[in-house]
């Protein structure tokens, strides 16, 4: 058995712990490993240094280690590949040149290992005879079919930590910091580190939000004596009948969001009149040491996804169901993000801490 991984989409703490696993799973069985660089490039480009032979110290040390040793992309959808020709950048197929290394260099089955955008592409391609299996990725937590992604809890981590040390500055100054981190169609870590960390307002993508009642609870908290508020805002969050924040555009990708938090902090600054500042944690939350809980579940997910293969279970992607890993058919996974219900108990305890979630 000759087993490619790859890595795709953004990169994620935890990532080097999943490569470690199926390294050494797939070592164990006797089978052989091979890295693709860069998601589907190290297979389309051609170039020899695109695929990287996994051995037993390739993987030593490496699951404490943030980033991808594989490095990762997020503009190269082989089935929508941007090409330039002149001035112009036209998205062509070629997928038929990826899967043609795949069997040229005797590739038996594939571990992608990726988001939704990453796991269609797998699909795509196990579509057309590649055998794939699938390990869900991203810090956002908005995969369906598995309860937690890793590199979540470390982004929560993360974030909390930033809200705490913001909590003394906004106190001194008697200001309002508005931090802004990474969710761009659920609010997973802004509800998590927003709970964790004391936040006064969490603004999050499920609930389109009234400034009217941000400000409300600002000055609430300046009539009891309370002159500082933390305000946590998902990057994908949108004020009621307005829109999300886009800061750039792309071809080949999703657009890029950000903006939200400096949106929400200059419109409390001109309804309160109050000092604000703005503090964007971006990829800050996706780099460095993933956390204990994130380790352990990564190595799960890349033990679990050599496992599928062995069963022969292609089309699949490893669910992390407590206690067990579960197969997930990839479709019924990407059918839907997995975003916060506003029912949910933790949606009910920011609300029964007292904590403003943009709506009356």
């Amino acid at each position: 058995m000759h087993l490619l991984i790859n890595t795709g989409g953004g990169d994620a703490p935890g990532l080097n712990a999943v490569i470690r696993a199926v390294t050494l799973s797939a070592l164990n069985r006797g089978w052989r490993v091979t890295g693709i660089r860069y998601g589907y490039e190290g297979l389309r480009s051609g170039d020899p240094d695109g695929l990287v032979a996994l051995d037993r110290d390739r993987v030593r040390g490496i699951a404490h280690l943030g980033g991808t040793i594989l490095g990762a992309i997020n503009k190269g959808n082989p089935f929508e590949y941007p090409v330039r020709r002149g001035d112009e950048v036209v998205l062509t197929d070629v997928s038929a040149e990826v899967l043609a290394r795949f069997r040229a260099v005797g590739g038996d089955a594939l571990i992608a290992v990726g988001g939704d955008g990453s796991l269609r592409i797998a699909k795509r391609f196990c579509d057309l005879g590649m055998p794939v299996v699938g390990v869900p990725k991203t810090i956002d937590n908005d995969l369906d079919g598995t309860l937690f992604t890793f590199g979540f809890d470390t982004a929560v981590s993360v974030a909390t930590e930033a809200i705490g040390r913001l909590h003394t500055t906004a106190e001194a100054h008697r200001r309002v910091m508005v931090v802004e981190v990474m969710g761009r169609d659920a609010g997973w870590i802004a509800l998590h580190a927003g709970i964790a960390g004391g936040a006064d307002v969490i603004l999050i993508p499920e609930i389109p939000f009234d400034i009217g009642a941000v400000c409300e609870k600002i000055r609430e908290r300046e009539a009891a004596g309370r002159g500082f508020s933390i305000v946590v805002v998902a990057e994908g969050a949108s004020p009621r009948d307005g829109e999300r924040a886009i800061r750039a555009r792309e071809a080949g990708r999703d657009v890029q969001l950000g903006g939200m938090g400096e949106q929400v902090a200059e419109e409390i600054r001109a309804l309160t009149g109050k000092e604000t500042r703005t503090t964007v944690l971006g990829h800050i939350q996706r780099g460095g040491t993933p956390s204990a809980f994130d380790r352990v579940l990564a190595l799960r997910f890349g033990a679990a996804a050599v496992h599928l293969v062995e069963q022969g279970l292609f089309g699949h992607m490893v669910g992390y169901h407590p206690p067990d890993m579960v197969p997930v058919p990839i479709p019924e996974a990407v059918a839907r993000l997995r975003r916060v219900p506003l029912d949910s108990g933790t949606v009910r305890t920011a609300r029964a801490l007292g904590m403003c979630l943009g709506d009356y």
